[in-house]
């Protein structure tokens, strides 16, 4: 399997896990909620951070903008989608800003204009969200920019899956095993598909997490995901659809401390003597 290099870091089994803060729509369209989930993001060790870009007229149908929904910019869906999407201004500040914290950023793009957009940003990968690995269309305009790939694979058979990454190809490709429900419950996570999907693809393969707590995210890295991304949110409970199933700051500091934790405890898996016990042998052990 050959690792995926994502801007000056290596991703892959023997590489340590690359930690992905997911701000997606928690900004609740504020570019100071941003900038303080940016520095929450770069202060707990996180490798980068990820936004969700939408062209809010191609993604949505007529109907669906025009459906009564009371929110914090108007009285319909469409106004909850536009009030939420930032544009060139904004991505420009973001682009500046984590430059400024030296942390990564990219986007999960959901349609083929919003590809074109990010891409004038120069962004070291691309995350596919699950509601489009079957878009072939997509897929194939992600490629045209030779960028890494991010696939998420929620609510997605195995068959669906082989489409898609017959589509996209194997090269700079990175799979995350995911549930998309949010939050998640424990019981439908299914860890062991990560080593599965490693397994039938040879490629990277991480977690994406929308469980409430760590300790899930922290078995999906012994386990062997070589990429983790998890929500990050300021406060669990603001308003939001997606705060519920993020992480607090702090709860991202110790997720980070502990996946550190967790890959200088794996070793080497050789067994021997360690140093550290030949002081202990030779006090308790009778006979050598």
């Amino acid at each position: 399997m050959k690792p995926v290099k994502i801007a000056d870091k290596m991703v892959g089994p023997g590489y340590p896990c690359f930690v992905v803060a997911e701000i997606g729509i928690n900004h609740n369209g504020d570019l100071e909620i941003t900038k303080k989930l940016i520095d929450a993001a770069a202060e707990a060790g996180c490798d980068a951070v990820k936004f969700q870009k939408r062209t809010v007229e191609v993604v949505y149908s007529t109907d669906e903008l025009v459906r009564p929904r009371e929110n914090p910019f108007g009285p319909t869906n469409g106004d909850l989608k536009r009030g939420l999407e930032f544009g060139k201004s904004e991505y420009e500040i973001i682009d500046e800003y984590c430059r400024e914290k030296g942390i990564q950023w990219f986007a999960s793009c959901w349609d083929e204009d919003s590809v074109d957009f990010i891409g004038q940003f120069n962004p070291p990968c691309y995350k596919i969200a699950s509601a489009c690995l079957t878009d072939d269309n997509l897929l194939r305009q992600h490629r045209k920019y030779g960028c890494p790939i991010i696939l998420s694979v929620g609510m997605s058979t195995l068959e669906q899956i082989d489409h898609a990454v017959g589509v996209l190809g194997r090269k700079e490709l990175i799979i995350l095993h995911t549930t998309s429900t949010y939050p998640a419950a424990i019981k439908d996570l299914n860890l062991r598909v990560i080593k599965a999907l490693v397994d039938r693809y040879d490629v990277p393969v991480g977690y994406s997490g929308h469980e409430v707590g760590l300790p899930p995210s922290l078995a999906a890295v012994a386990l062997g995901a070589c990429m983790l991304e998890r929500h990050i949110t300021l406060d669990r409970a603001m308003w939001g659809s997606d705060q519920a199933a993020s992480v607090e700051p702090q709860g991202m500091k110790r997720l980070v401390r502990d996946i550190r934790a967790i890959e200088l405890a794996m070793g080497d898996g050789i067994k021997k003597v360690n140093p550290a016990e030949i002081p202990i042998m030779e006090k308790l052990r009778r006979v050598r």
